[in-house]
């Protein structure tokens, strides 16, 4: 097992699947101890007994981002069961898309509150613990950097049709990371977002009758691209083909590793090129 995060405390919110879980396998290879939340206990919890089969250190927090009081719940775990908080990845989420004349209220809504509003609870119930931290350390004159990653795509970046919500979701998410760059670099913390392209999820992949659907509190929302207009979008990204999971994850980690402590308030695209 590596050390790169030896020692370091990681929240990644909706880590039970896809690039969440891959993020969260990935943090504890590399000694992280992490803090796994899903919607639902199933996934949640494998993804804890995967880390711990393979000799690291994880707990779960089951419920959603938007939920009241699930933002101080969540950073108070990583407080009370590893003793400090060291990287906070604002991962969770999930589209619901339609054309504007077609949208409803309740569509942005939901999109708004899982993709800006959560994350915005999570740091903001995170702030008084890394206060408390970086203060600690400058009175020991010890510098420690903290790393945050919020979850973008290249919908926020560029915009994409049938997806008002999503896009204007994930634009903000860009304003809130630069803002926390220029208001937490004064506690050693690096503010970062990593803007998808398309990547193989559950989000993604659909059977060829296009019938995928997920649960997400009692909505059952559809799913997946058509799998020839997938194979279309992937003829035009440079590298010919969609990512994995798995290299999605090692963007967020690239931008936790000690390597990176000198890069902050920005935005990278990861998305072979597209």
């Amino acid at each position: 097992m590596s050390t790169k995060l030896a020692g370091k405390t990681a929240i990644v919110s909706g880590s039970g699947r896809g690039i969440g879980r891959e993020i969260a396998l990935k943090f504890a290879s590399e000694g992280a101890n992490v803090v796994v939340n899903d919607l639902d206990p199933l996934p949640a919890e494998e993804t804890v007994d995967d880390i711990k089969t393979a000799g690291g250190n994880a707990v779960a927090v089951v419920g959603s981002v938007t939920e009241d009081g699930f933002a101080e719940r969540f950073v108070s775990t990583a407080i009370e069961s590893f003793g400090g908080l060291d990287i906070i990845v604002n991962n969770a989420g999930y589209t619901w898309d339609s054309v504007i004349q077609k949208m409803t209220d309740e569509q942005w809504d939901a999109i708004l509150d899982v993709h800006v509003k959560a994350p915005f609870q999570i740091l903001r119930a995170a702030q008084p613990h890394i206060s408390r931290l970086a203060k600690a350390e400058a009175v020991r004159c010890e510098r420690v950097h903290r790393k945050v990653v919020n979850i973008s795509s290249g919908a926020g970046v560029k915009g994409n049709a049938g997806q008002a919500n999503y896009s204007s979701a994930k634009a903000a998410i860009i304003g809130l990371t630069k803002t926390l760059a220029k208001e937490w670099g004064r506690y050693n913390v690096n503010v970062n977002a990593v803007a998808y392209g398309l990547i193989r999820t559950r989000l993604t992949e659909a059977p060829a009758d296009g019938a995928a659907t997920i649960d997400i509190q009692g909505r059952e929302l559809p799913v997946g691209v058509n799998p020839q207009l997938l194979s279309a979008l992937e003829k035009g990204i440079p590298l010919g083909r969609a990512g994995t999971p798995q290299e999605a994850a090692g963007a967020v980690y690239t931008l936790c590793i000690p390597e990176a402590d000198y890069i902050s308030g920005q935005v990278i695209n990861c998305s072979g090129g597209y």
